[in-house]
């Protein structure tokens, strides 16, 4: 199982450092093959000061993965199918049997003077090769566990990563409108400086101060969902009140996008189609083993007897065998194999969901790549140009307050389109990672070289 849990780490934001769940994570986890901890590795631009005051992901991540009580139970089934797999290989318990005969009966008969005392072991083997097929098929049920333990802890990562940006975006929401409310003050003390040496009337004040309650306004409700988005975030961290003062990343890091091919390529690498692989030999071992309980068990024994009338033993052998004259477990192999088939069909519909979810989700993460970087290279400095211009030109008198509000209006939509296509790049790039099963920037180091 080639898949590594390192899917999550290039999640979009940090890429100079790593730490790993070894270090930080408490709970095990547990792979199909082995009970080896995988390595997750983080990185991040945050300085040693900015560590300690702020919640970077690789924080974020591990206390996630730490205090999610869902991981916990999942670890706890792996635990459960490993016993089931010990179970399934011990062999079976010998029979000790004692039978007394003739005793307690008439004339000769009476007491225990006629009696024979028969005392003899016996020991199922079974047969067709059981055993081994019946441990074949409990160590891939354990192996199942263990794919669902790292398909939900990258659930939890993935879903955890995702709500860390929205605070991020949700920080620069807020701080974008509190720089709109300080620009709407400067605004109004300019328009009422100029109200007040008559160059303009006063219609204009009012228009300013109404902009200015518009700002506050906006920036109340981009606290408010900051705060919420926060909540949000706790909730993954598993902790009962915020212990950071804010979120620490840049959204502004963005990587190219490798081609469309190069992110097919690595589908096989997604944890819920290796599961597929994993259920469908699980499916296979079971069909094998319902053919195998077909084949009866033969049971062996082999006592002493002692007869009381002359005080003397005897040995005492025999066998068992089943004849499977009606009952050859056709029902069992039939249903083995419709599970069998099952599986497959359902391997399928996953591939061609995998398929459609990592489509939808390149294309996403393609055009918001191309949208972030056309407003960041082009869009967004012309319109801080034209903002600048219009508010110099303004108190200079060669623009009316109109116009000098509707490139301020302007320039603050582009920053909330670009902030929205920013966030909308590193959630498309998450959910992207998490399909392939592997970090972007590692197909980048490859397409370079």
């Amino acid at each position: 199982m080639r898949f590594r849990l390192s899917v999550l780490v290039g999640l979009c934001l940090f890429t100079t450092t790593g730490i790993t769940w070894a270090q930080s994570a408490s709970v095990p986890l547990v792979t199909p093959k082995a009970t080896s901890t995988k390595d997750i590795s983080f990185n991040n631009l945050n300085s040693p000061d900015e560590s300690h005051v702020g919640l970077t992901l690789a924080e974020a991540l591990a206390l996630a993965i730490k205090n999610n009580p869902s991981l916990a139970a999942f670890a706890e089934e792996i635990h459960a199918k490993n016993a089931a797999a010990l179970q399934a290989g011990l062999l079976p318990n010998p029979d000790l049997a004692v039978e007394v005969e003739n005793f307690s009966g008439e004339n000769e008969l009476e007491g225990f003077d006629g009696a024979e005392i028969t005392i003899a072991l016996s020991q199922m083997v079974e047969l067709g090769g059981k055993r081994g097929k019946r441990y074949q098929v409990a160590t891939m049920e354990k192996d199942l566990a263990g794919w669902d333990y790292q398909t939900k802890n990258l659930d939890v990562l993935a879903s955890t990563a995702k709500t860390f940006i929205q605070v991020l975006a949700a920080q620069q929401r807020q701080t974008q409108t509190e720089e709109l409310v300080r620009l709407s003050e400067q605004t109004l003390a300019a328009v009422t400086a100029r109200v007040e040496a008559g160059k303009v009337p006063p219609l204009e004040q009012t228009r300013a101060q109404v902009e200015l309650a518009k700002t506050r306004t906006e920036a109340n409700k981009a606290l408010r969902e900051l705060k919420a988005t926060r909540e949000r975030l706790v909730a993954f961290l598993g902790t009962d009140q915020p212990e950071f003062r804010q979120a620490i990343g840049d959204l502004a890091i963005i990587n190219p996008v490798p081609t469309e091919e190069e992110f097919f390529s690595l589908l096989k690498n997604n944890p819920d189609l290796a599961r597929w692989d994993t259920e469908i030999n699980q499916g296979e071992a079971a069909v094998n083993l319902a053919r195998a309980q077909a084949i009866p068990d033969l049971t062996f024994s082999l006592g002493v007897r002692n007869f009381q009338e002359s005080d003397s033993n005897a040995l005492v052998a025999g066998f068992e065998l089943p004849l499977p004259l009606f009952d050859r477990n056709q029902g069992g192999v039939r249903q083995a194999r419709a599970t069998l088939e099952k599986a497959r069909h359902e391997r399928r519909a996953a591939e061609t969901e995998a398929l459609a979810g990592l489509a939808e989700a390149y294309q996403s993460l393609s055009a918001s790549h191309a949208e972030a970087t056309t407003l960041r290279d082009e869009i967004l400095p012309a319109a801080q140009s034209a903002f600048e211009a219009s508010e110099f030109g303004y108190r200079e008198g060669k623009f009316n307050f109109l116009q000098m509000l509707d490139a301020q209006r302007t320039l603050f939509e582009i920053k909330g389109q670009y902030l929205q296509a920013l966030g909308t790049y590193h959630q498309s790039r998450i959910e992207v990672e998490r399909l392939i099963g592997s970090p972007l920037h590692d197909l980048l180091k490859s397409a370079n070289k």
